[in-house]
């Protein structure tokens, strides 16, 4: 017995109002569908079948990275004909699990289960018991209880309305008898589809048993239609990522305003404070915080670490006890050692920083070198591109760069040299030598500024 899965994904999301294809936008940074493939991918190794339109192509391009069956339904004539469409790829004794591609916090766990209900019955639905149950299909049950019926929402009887079990549209069941219903289906009814849940009746009529389990966390079941759809969603799930943050071990602050936008590792005692963006793979040491409105990408951030407000990190690598910002910029291949300190409007890429060393406020590194304890006054930029290539500096141990300095590389400042504030340094500074450059005064006594001649343009016009 073979496990098959079914994602359901050629909707096209008109109330989305996009030309892009619905299942195709982001929750937390990535495609919903991404979401669910990953939710199924844990539960078979055998290739899912996505069923797709014909304006959804472009989505194979984003989904590489998974073992994906594609299927095209040319029409869309509903989630019957969906299914319709995967039959010649089903073997008569496989396993189906149905579900869709725009509910994108389905748990794997909860996909399981159903599995299991429909290995050991033979067909088995998931269901939602919801307070405001509109816009869903509703379960009818006999006086013992057992199912008889689905009645889609838009077909729903008076005495139906007020029923609350509602049809999540997640089955389990037999392939046989899906090869053997799906054919039957008829598209008689107010939308003149082909509804999969008209199998219901047929699997009845055959006095075959219908287990049903209902969810226990309503949120895994929350589709995406329009977009205020996505956007309960997408907070939904941020607050299921805190949660588990929290439960780690890390404080949050306001666990309402973090974003995590791929995948955040947090040691023990780490604080996070309001408004931060973690985009990628990102990890914190023990003990460090994160203060608020920073956006932090494809980072590792060391032990003890302070990363104060308003900061970009971008592809960067932080060892223990450094210090960085207000308002830093660090660049993708920055790297700071131990105790380093990036101070406020400080850009830097392509570097790296040595223990001790501090880069405080105003200035640009970049391609550059940077030994220990080397002190980078304000305004200080290394003009690293000469046009058409980029070019290195290197500051040895101790090096003490003083305010307002160009270093226009390749050039290399060595170990206790200083540079004098103000100066353009484009020749090496040796071991111990201090070095300026600057400018001879000039004053010019009882200097006039020039001023604006005034009437000069109406003059100018009536000539």
């Amino acid at each position: 017995m073979a496990l098959k899965i079914i994602v359901l994904a050629a909707g096209s999301g008109r109330r989305m109002k996009s030309s892009k294809p619905k299942v195709m936008h982001e929750i937390a940074g990535t495609p919903m569908i991404s979401h669910v493939l990953k939710a199924v991918s844990l539960l078979s190794s055998e290739k899912a079948l996505l069923v797709y339109n014909e304006s959804q192509k472009t989505m194979q391009n984003f989904l590489d990275e998974f073992n994906v069956e594609w299927v095209l339904q040319k029409e869309q004539l509903g989630t019957g004909h969906a299914v319709m469409q995967t039959l010649p790829f089903l073997n008569d004794e496989d396993i189906v699990l149905i579900t869709f591609g725009d509910i994108p916090l389905i748990r794997s766990e909860t996909l399981k289960s159903i599995v299991r209900s429909g290995e050991k019955d033979g067909f088995c639905i998931l269901s939602v018991v919801l307070d405001e149950p509109q816009g869903y299909g509703r379960l009818v049950r006999d006086s013992d209880g057992f199912l008889r019926e689905i009645i889609e929402s838009s077909d729903l009887r008076p005495s139906s309305r007020n029923l609350r079990e509602c049809n999540t549209g997640i089955f389990s069941l037999k392939a046989s008898y899906l090869k053997k219903w799906l054919p039957k289906l008829s598209n008689d009814n107010a939308q003149g589809e082909f509804y999969l849940t008209d199998c219901i009746a047929m699997a009845v009529d055959e006095g075959v048993k219908i287990a049903t389990e209902s969810i226990v966390d309503v949120n895994e079941v929350l589709g995406v239609n329009t977009r205020v759809d996505l956007a309960k969603v997408e907070r939904t799930y941020q607050q299921r990522v805190a949660a588990d943050l929290m439960e780690s071990g890390v404080t949050l602050l306001d666990p309402n305003r973090i974003d995590v936008r791929g995948r955040l590792m947090c040691g023990k005692d780490v604080i996070i404070d309001i408004n931060n963006v973690f985009i990628g793979d990102v990890s914190i040491d023990n003990d460090a915080y994160i203060g608020a409105n920073n956006v932090i990408v494809n980072t590792h951030i060391g032990k003890n670490v302070t990363i104060k407000e308003n900061c970009v990190l971008d592809s960067v690598q932080i060892q223990s006890d450094c210090k960085i910002g207000p308002f830093s910029r660090l660049r993708p291949g920055t790297k700071l050692e131990k105790k380093a300190v990036v101070g406020n409007f400080v850009e830097i890429k392509e570097s790296s920083v040595g223990p001790n060393s501090k880069i405080s406020h105003l200035s640009y590194i970049g391609d550059a070198e940077l030994g220990e304890e080397v002190n980078v006054g304000a305004g200080t930029i290394t003009c690293n591109y000469d046009g058409a290539r980029k070019h290195r500096t290197v500051l040895k141990d101790r090096a003490f760069i003083g305010s307002n300095s160009e270093l226009v590389a390749p050039v290399e400042v060595g170990v206790n040299a200083t540079v004098g504030a103000g100066s353009t340094i484009t020749k090496n500074v040796n071991d111990n030598e201090l070095v300026t450059t600057r400018s001879k005064r000039k004053l010019v006594p009882d200097w006039k500024r020039p001023k604006k001649q005034l009437g000069f343009k109406q003059n100018k016009k009536k000539q």
